[in-house]
């Protein structure tokens, strides 16, 4: 069995592997009702009050695997899974001293606020409007806040408590960058999987006359602690796909043209990250006409790969991304990604295939340079902008704000709508370190940056010309 940094992520596999065994078996039929008894297969609860309410639950998670809701939302909520965190916003604890001031009863705008029998404060949750002006006036720090994970960790309001006491996604505010999916301890908080739709484009491509072809995400150097790139690529070909390709070389060429469109601007923000891309249109779309007009690398590389073959493809990304699902439904996108699934799904999708990355052959990986694999951690994309600048001999220096976060980046984009942001060009990546610790990665680890950046060192291609100019199709 696989190790996981916490046991969401064990049961989130443990239930991608199972469908992922009943599609390459071909037995859809029952798997309702098989995969809960297989994941949960005792009569004694393991997380939940009874076995049959975390049977349900892992019902609902089928649903989820199985692509979930189908329209464009894909982080959703299992209203059954969440129930355990608190209710009530601010709580009184036992620090409460019952003390003659009572700072905390005329800080109340609302009177919600009373003293009980032992002349400690009781908050009524009915009248408690959440300003937070008891916490503050409490010399005792008595009052405490309770802030449900999912909420702390959406940086933009998405996701709050409604009526029912569920966490509820305001999908006019949701960026799908997943925070929330990470951060859920009880895995109420789901991203919809696609995993079964690239078994199926694998299963049918010779029957259908296609060639298939898995684009990777550089940040994937940093996931499997006991197996190479060049491991993970031999296991995709055993798994079926015709050709594996970096998604560096994609980034290379994203690069060229970002520079090329920012000198022409004189001011723009990145097209790479979908998050903050959704940011942007979202919560400030008076920024919007300076996002840049290219593709991802995702998108971009798969339009390379799908104008310049002999015979039709389809192609499916992998990366540590969910916005990427989100990304991949747009009209722009659309003919060029068939299918995207996550680091987390490739390894349960691999080991219910019997095709394990550390026990397969090293093939080389050679697509793309130093440069477009660096786009896989913060200030990545940077570095190609001002390496591509010098190698096209512009008369433009490059001036980027690296922002670290959607917090950094709201930070930024405000400075440019004021007119008093330094640099002129915005770097924007909705996860904190960037691609490394997106919400759809197997682990997060200190040492995730320092894997990327050696495996970029080993790149052949010197320079990003040399990658883009020197690419010849194999398809």
């Amino acid at each position: 069995m696989r190790n996981f940094e916490t046991d969401v992520q064990m049961i989130k596999y443990k239930v991608l592997r199972a469908v992922a065994e009943h599609a390459l078996n071909e037995k859809m039929d029952d798997v309702y009702y098989s995969v809960p008894l297989e994941v949960i297969p005792g009569k004694k609860p393991t997380m939940r009050c009874c076995v049959y309410k975390e049977r349900a639950i892992i019902s609902e998670r089928v649903h989820n695997v199985l692509g979930g809701e189908r329209g464009s939302n894909v982080i959703q909520v299992i209203d059954i899974a969440c129930d355990e965190c608190p209710v009530d916003r601010y709580t009184v604890s036992n620090a409460c001293r019952g003390c003659l001031a009572h700072r905390c009863m005329k800080a109340c705008p609302k009177g919600a606020i009373t003293k009980g029998k032992d002349g400690k404060a009781e908050i009524d949750p009915d009248k408690c409007i959440h300003c937070g002006r008891c916490a503050k006036a409490c010399p005792y720090g008595a009052i405490t806040e309770n802030v449900r994970p999912c909420e702390r960790a959406c940086k933009i309001g998405a996701i709050k408590m409604n009526d029912q006491q569920k966490a509820e996604i305001n999908y006019d505010k949701c960026i799908n960058c997943g925070a929330c999916v990470s951060q859920c301890p009880f895995g109420a908080v789901v991203d919809n999987s696609y995993i079964v739709d690239a078994i199926n484009l694998i299963k049918q491509a010779d029957h259908r006359g296609y060639y298939t072809v898995a684009i990777v995400a550089p940040a994937i150097a940093s996931q499997f602690q006991n197996a190479s790139l060049g491991q993970v690529k031999q296991a995709l070909r055993n798994l079926g796909f015709h050709d594996v390709v970096e998604a560096a070389l994609g980034a290379d060429m994203v690069a060229k043209k970002e520079t090329q469109e920012l000198v022409e601007k004189g001011f723009l923000t990145s097209s790479c990250c979908p998050a903050f891309v959704r940011y942007i249109k979202q919560h400030m779309p008076e920024m919007a006409e300076h996002i840049s007009h290219n593709l991802s690398p995702m998108a971009e590389l798969g339009k390379y790969i799908k104008e310049n073959s002999a015979w039709p493809i389809k192609t499916v990304f992998i990366g540590p991304c969910t916005a990427k699902k989100y990304e991949q439904k747009l009209d722009s996108v659309k003919p060029w990604i068939d299918c995207v699934i996550t680091f987390e799904e490739l390894q349960a999708l691999l080991d219910a295939a019997g095709f394990p990355p550390e026990e397969q052959s090293n093939q080389p990986m050679t697509d793309a340079s130093y440069f477009g694999r660096v786009f896989g951690r913060s200030g990545g994309l940077t570095e190609a902008v001002v390496q591509s600048a010098k190698e096209q001999n512009v008369d433009f220096v490059p001036k980027a704000a690296v922002c670290s976060g959607i917090e950094q980046c709201k930070v930024a984009l405000l400075k440019a709508k004021m007119g008093r942001l330094a640099e002129n060009f915005i770097e924007g990546m909705a996860c904190e370190g960037g691609c490394i610790n997106g919400a759809g990665v197997i682990s997060h680890s200190p040492k995730d940056k320092m894997t990327l950046d050696q495996f970029a060192k080993t790149s052949e291609k010197e320079s990003i010309n040399m990658s883009v100019g020197s690419y010849e199709t194999k398809f």
